[in-house]
């Protein structure tokens, strides 16, 4: 893995082989931090734009901040999916299915316009999804729902979304084999944005575990709390 400054406040990280990316998933990325090797430390809760470089050639862009010095540079905190990063950064060489082409995934997804991800997302590949589920547009989030090759993990990243709205969990709790998934219901009652109604109607059929962890103050609403602690007890 190799890192160097490229501007005031710019960096690139290079990896070198997948198992050297997939191994700085698993410690870091997956953990929304990652390893930045460098003798020139930026200073510690700065603000940095950093560019990842795949084994391939494939790149992806991320802002962060500088959280914590290492022995061999510092650690930053970064904005973005670490998933989607990771698949961006391992997808094949730039030109390979579409010769003259020249970005990522992570890129060219997010440079198209509204309509054309509305239009793309029912048929995109999974490391496509992976990218347009972080998208600010609900709208998306709702047409990505309708591709019919999208996994339980997937549908679970969906119901966790910030963009989130009443037409994509109620679709989410229309789909049988994604309303009958334990991951899922529980997403959509920890997520801020799934209506009290929802919530409250979902809330009966989770482990205790999860009603315990709500009473004790992870229900993002009072009512929330006072229904799990209400089941506990014995209530209906």
């Amino acid at each position: 893995m190799k890192a160097a400054r490229t501007g005031p406040n710019a960096f690139t990280l290079e990896f070198e082989s997948e198992d050297e990316l997939r191994e700085e998933h698993r410690a870091n990325l997956s953990q929304g931090g990652v390893r930045l090797p460098v003798a020139d430390r930026p200073a510690l809760f700065a603000r940095a734009e950093l560019t990842l470089r795949g084994p391939s050639g494939r790149e992806a862009r991320v802002k962060g901040t500088v959280v914590a010095p290492l022995p061999d540079g510092v650690a930053l905190s970064f904005e973005g999916d670490a998933d989607a990063l990771l698949a961006a950064l391992l997808a094949a060489p730039a030109g390979r299915e579409s010769p003259g082409r020249d970005v990522s995934d992570w890129d060219r997804l997010r440079g198209m316009s509204r309509t054309e991800k509305l239009l793309y997302a029912p048929r995109a590949e999974r490391n496509e999804r992976l990218v347009l589920v972080q998208d600010p547009d609900p709208q998306v989030l709702y047409a990505l729902l309708k591709n019919p090759r999208l996994t339980v993990d997937e549908v679970a990243r969906v119901a966790k979304s910030a963009y989130l709205t009443y037409q994509t969990a109620e679709l989410i709790l229309k789909t049988t084999q994604w309303a009958a998934n334990v991951e899922i219901r529980t997403a959509l009652v920890h997520n801020p944005k799934t209506s009290p109604t929802f919530a409250l109607r979902l809330l009966p059929t989770l482990p205790e575990a999860e009603l315990k962890a709500i009473a004790r103050g992870a229900a993002t609403s009072m009512a929330l709390k006072a229904a799990a602690l209400k089941r506990l007890q014995g209530g209906v």
